[in-house]
């Protein structure tokens, strides 16, 4: 077969369906042959069919052909004897591939230029040297040369010239010139680029090297985007919907509980709240409308950190007593200036400022009722009278002191005014901690890893 020239586009016919005839159906082997002009078993199959010029019957031929290196084609031609009106195009006789093919061609030689070439519809042929593109789904499929393609885009651009001339010169003028740089381009006066995209990728550029390499032709095969999936009518997998993560941050949680004072049913508020330069943590707050008891704890929203925490602060001024704290179950308090230590769970969890903290301890201490009442200890209330004192010269600022959290879990926190910079009063230190203190926090009999294997059946 010939292809020296484009196939140029045309309406489509209505084919008629023709009158059955007693043949033995060929076998599916044998319906795609190699195309051949040798071949001369390889003929068309004729069909008469409407003419959508002159709606007179016409014959329409079809050509089932292999081309080599390449996949099966459809060729289907059609001719009308009365107006004259003729149309031919080309198919792909296999699906649409998995992924796009982009071919670009270095033209530099006119053997380049006798290339076949297959172009689909919804191939976008470009040639940069020009600025040049034919859309996709513009022109009918053709099977061609690579001389074949610029000749019809040169008619196409010719076919409207009057038109143009007559209303619209100066634009007439400027595709005049443009057709003079693509009839260049056919006398390869000098090399040019011709690409050819191909979502479907269905179409076909010829490599006369092969089956060897083809300097000239870069091959490309690509994922195509959802845009051309849907420009070529593929249903796109929709991507899963991953469920809808609640956001607890800004919500305030209530669950029923009792009040552990009076044993009433009462309502427990519990938010989770992130902490700036720490983590998150979640604070729960109880209010018994019956006994007016009303208590908070705060718990960490995270795991227990792999090093201890210990942080030292130095109190110098009023203003550090409004540092915000968060002190955790596993925390424990020291002021070496009053010879205090709390330990480990006392006071629970919190979530306040310092001199907050301070006033829950100095509650803690002196309303203690084993100090208390006429079996208290004179010697021992004078003590308490005196750390009372000296707790609240610390609260007004008469006095220093240094403020020790020490949390083996590293759920505490110390506000840092100064961040993300050190604090000059404060130190943070990260220690590994003792086989007490993991006996303490019950990791030592903690398994987290392969705990799966060992675990035989219950029966």
């Amino acid at each position: 077969m010939a292809a020296s020239g484009a196939v140029e586009p045309g309406a489509a016919a209505a084919t008629a369906a023709p009158s059955p005839a007693p043949a033995q159906a060929p076998a599916p082997e044998h319906l795609f042959r190699p195309i051949s002009a040798e071949d001369e078993e390889q003929q068309p199959t004729e069909i008469e069919s409407l003419c959508m010029n002159c709606y007179r019957n016409g014959t329409t031929r079809l050509l089932l052909t292999k081309v080599p290196f390449f996949r099966e084609i459809i060729v289907s031609s059609f001719s009308c004897e009365h107006c004259g009106w003729n149309n031919t195009e080309i198919h792909s006789a296999g699906r649409i591939q998995d992924q796009g093919v982009r071919y670009a061609l270095t033209v530099r030689t006119q053997e380049d230029m006798n290339r076949e070439v297959v172009k689909t519809d919804s191939a976008t042929t470009s040639i940069p040297e020009l600025d040049f593109e034919i859309p996709a789904f513009t022109q009918k499929g053709a099977l061609t040369t690579v001389e074949g393609l610029i000749s019809r885009a040169i008619s196409g651009l010719e076919q409207d010239q009057p038109t143009r001339r007559a209303n619209e010169e100066a634009v007439a003028e400027r595709i005049d010139e443009f057709i003079v740089r693509l009839k260049e381009l056919k006398r390869v006066a000098s090399p040019f680029t011709l690409i050819i995209d191909d979502p479907s990728g269905n179409s076909f550029v010829e490599n006369p090297h092969a089956p060897q390499k083809d300097h000239a032709l870069v091959i490309t095969h690509y994922n195509r985007t959802v845009q051309q999936e849907e420009m070529l009518g593929l249903q796109a997998e929709a991507p899963e919907e991953k469920p809808e993560e609640e956001d607890l941050r800004n919500e305030v949680l209530q669950f029923n509980t009792n009040c552990p004072e009076c044993n009433a049913p009462a309502q427990t508020n519990m938010k989770l709240v992130q902490i700036p330069h720490f983590k998150e943590v979640i604070i729960m707050a109880t209010n018994c409308d019956s006994c007016g008891h009303r208590t908070n704890e705060v718990k960490s929203g995270g795991a227990v950190e792999p090093l201890g925490t210990r942080i030292t602060f130095h109190i110098t001024h009023p203003s550090d007593l409004t540092r915000d704290v968060l002190k955790s179950e596993t925390c424990s308090v020291e002021i070496p200036e009053l010879e205090f230590e709390l330990g480990m769970a006392v006071l629970g969890g919190k979530f306040t400022t310092l001199e907050g903290l301070l006033k829950d301890i100095r509650e803690l201490v002196t309303k203690n009722p084993f100090t208390l009442g006429d079996s208290s200890n004179p010697g021992q209330m004078e003590k308490l009278r005196e750390f009372s004192q000296k707790l609240d010269q610390i609260l007004e600022g008469n006095v220093k002191a240094h403020f020790i959290m020490n949390d083996p879990a590293g759920n505490s926190y110390l506000q840092n005014v100064y961040a993300p910079e050190d604090d000059p009063e404060m130190k943070v230190e990260h220690y590994k901690r003792t086989f007490d203190q993991n006996e303490e926090l019950g990791l030592n009999d903690m398994k987290t890893e392969g705990y799966e294997t060992g675990l035989a059946p219950q029966r």
